[in-house]
């Protein structure tokens, strides 16, 4: 867990130029502060996973992460605290988002932001896919480690998904499913 952090989207791998996706960055909780936002929190910590590097990968491993990470992002370091409590703090390095950067897309409407990211693909993947992941992935990481925007973003996204019941209907009525018109429209969406 980190003090002092919040976890805003903004556009990168799971989206395209034309219809970018949405991922979570951590940004300063000064900024943070300053913003409003319907999941406002009074938490100051973010929870996510710290990997410890072999000293002789450290440059080979950095190099990779400041191309993938470092548009937009300023390298900082910041003191990790363990679930595990019986674990020491230690002194982490993590990428912190700027708000200059053009991606960078600040407080969006949680209706129209999970219509976003169900719409939105890219090389990476489905954007929906990607918040569905990151979902479990804070859920399973200690028992405090949900986080209320990412569930309520979860639960908004899945409304929009055709119903399995609706699907099977369909089928047994020998009615076709609109699957290939929602991937069409879908496709013809990102490339407007």
């Amino acid at each position: 867990m980190l003090d002092g952090s919040g976890r805003q989207g903004h556009q990168d791998h799971r989206g395209t130029p034309e219809a970018p996706g949405r991922v979570v960055t951590l940004i300063e909780r000064s900024f943070w502060a300053n913003l409003t936002d319907d999941h406002a929190t009074t938490e100051n910590e973010v929870w996510g996973v710290a990997y410890r590097i072999e000293a002789s990968k450290v440059q080979e491993v950095q190099a990779y992460l400041d191309i993938r990470e470092i548009n937009g992002y300023s390298i900082q370091y910041t003191p990790f605290h363990p679930a595990n409590s019986s674990h020491p703090t230690t002194r982490c390095l993590v990428y912190i988002g700027l708000p200059s950067n053009p991606q960078f897309v600040g407080v969006q409407d949680p209706q129209k932001l999970a219509e976003h990211i169900y719409g939105s693909r890219g090389p990476s993947g489905e954007n929906k896919e990607y918040l569905y992941m990151l979902e479990k992935a804070l859920e399973e990481l200690s028992t405090e480690s949900g986080d209320e925007h990412v569930r309520d973003l979860a639960d908004r996204v899945r409304r929009l998904e055709p119903s399995t019941v609706d699907k099977a209907e369909r089928s047994k009525s020998g009615e076709k499913s609109d699957e290939g018109a929602v991937h069409r429209e879908r496709e013809s969406w990102q490339h407007r």
